[in-house]
């Protein structure tokens, strides 16, 4: 069988055989290209958008075919170079079942443009990620409405402040919306993707189940109460609004109060860190927001930023260092962050949005709340703080949950019974 993927971001596989530097996100391309390359009955050629030209521009690395196209990272209109390129390589690889990883970017529709030009659009499948049309809904995350309208200068020249940020979104979403009603056959995995599916496309799509497989190392190693450091949360993320970290931290002095030697671990940049004037004027809103609320509730010294584009093993370290781990998101399809988490067996709290409750059994397996509640956040962390016992158990439940939903060799299985069935048609 001949695949052929449309990903976001080169495979890191790819990107370490010709010396480049890649993305640690998207890792459950990795985890599932893995399995599909240890087949004999499969040829995988993964198609990928880059910012500037690479040499050469396709080849073999590290046995696997690929294809690279131009993409700024910026443009969100449908280009016809692309979409030619597109055919060309569609008329070239002949591929048994094209693959498209994700909506979020115009080369969705572009691929489907030219799907339906080559005469492979009954053999599109498009793989469900996060769906901008929807999460656009949800971009102002319960801020206040000040922050929303609010602008830097670099807000100002990019014309991207909270506001217009969600209007980039609604732009991005009618690309994908076309995308969607194109293509036949869509991959999802949770109740939510699934009910916003049949709503942008009114019944009219074949609808896949199949669940993520994830990195490597979050399968051979357990978290551990014992090994943990106390009274500490760790977080995946906080750039930008979806992500909550602002509700967060509305319900950190509470837990500050009671555990004085809280200490918050989570990715990305420090606000704080000294900056080049020119790095300054870089600084979204959004960030000046984020730092007021550090500096309100004195949090400065309870809070560490771990970096941006943490690889694997930093991940999973900080994920095993925490006394538990916390989802505040605004909305999520099934996020990676929680799955990982769960899988290591850190005791999760979760918001309860999206997919959310598909992979997290509230009260059993971790706890759930009210997005805009933030105020339950310090309630649950709190209950696992205080009680070893319910730490360890739900530790042990979560994790036995997510190797189920993650379980590589089901997920492999699923996905190749989904490339007969389609194929099949």
């Amino acid at each position: 069988m001949k695949i052929l993927w449309l990903c976001n971001i080169m495979l890191p596989r790819i990107a370490k055989s010709l010396s480049m530097p890649y993305s640690n996100s998207g890792g459950w391309l990795t985890g599932i290209s893995d399995g599909l390359l240890k087949r004999a009955d499969v040829e995988l050629i993964v198609l990928f958008p880059v910012k500037n030209k690479i040499s050469p521009m396709e080849g073999m690395a590290d046995g696997t075919r690929y294809f690279a196209f131009e993409w700024n990272g910026m443009d969100f209109f449908c280009n016809k170079n692309t979409e030619q390129y597109f055919c060309d390589v569609l008329n070239r690889v002949e591929p048994d079942i094209v693959h498209i990883f994700g909506t979020e970017f115009p080369h969705t529709l572009e691929m489907v443009h030219a799907c339906e030009i080559t005469g492979y659009i009954d053999r599109t499948v498009i793989n469900i990620q996060g769906l901008v049309s929807v999460l656009a809904e949800h971009y102002f995350a319960f801020l206040p409405r000040r922050v929303i309208y609010a602008y830097t200068l670099r807000d100002l020249l990019r014309r991207d402040n909270i506001r217009l940020a969600r209007k980039k979104f609604q732009k991005r979403g009618k690309l994908e919306i076309e995308a969607l009603q194109k293509t036949p056959h869509i991959i999802g995995r949770t109740d939510w993707d699934r009910a916003c599916i049949e709503r942008i496309c009114a019944g009219g799509v074949n609808y896949y189940f199949c669940n993520e497989t994830l990195r490597d190392i979050f399968y051979h190693n357990e978290w551990s109460l014992e090994k943990c450091e106390r009274h500490s949360v760790f977080l995946s993320q906080w750039g930008y609004p979806i992500k909550g970290f602002h509700l967060f931290l509305e319900a950190i002095p509470d837990l500050i109060k009671k555990y004085p030697d809280m200490r918050i671990y989570i990715t990305g940049d420090n606000p704080f860190a000294a900056k080049s004037v020119k790095e300054t004027l870089k600084t979204s809103y959004y960030q000046i927001y984020i730092k007021n609320l550090i500096k309100k509730y004195r949090l400065e010294k309870h809070i560490l930023f771990l970096g941006k584009n943490l690889n694997a093993q930093s991940m999973c370290k900080a994920y095993m260092r925490a006394h538990a781990f916390l989802l505040p998101s605004s909305i999520e399809n099934s996020p990676n962050s929680l799955g990982e988490a769960m899988l290591l067996g850190v005791p999760c709290v979760a918001s309860d949005v999206g997919g959310v409750r598909n992979m997290l059994k509230d009260k059993e397996e971790g706890f759930i709340y009210p997005a805009d509640e933030y105020y339950m956040i310090a309630y649950y962390i709190s209950l696992i703080f205080d009680n070893d016992d319910l730490a360890r158990s739900l530790s042990a439940k979560a994790r036995l949950h997510a190797l189920q939903t993650h379980n590589r060799e089901k997920n492999l299985q699923n996905l190749m019974c989904i490339y007969d069935n389609i194929i099949a048609q």
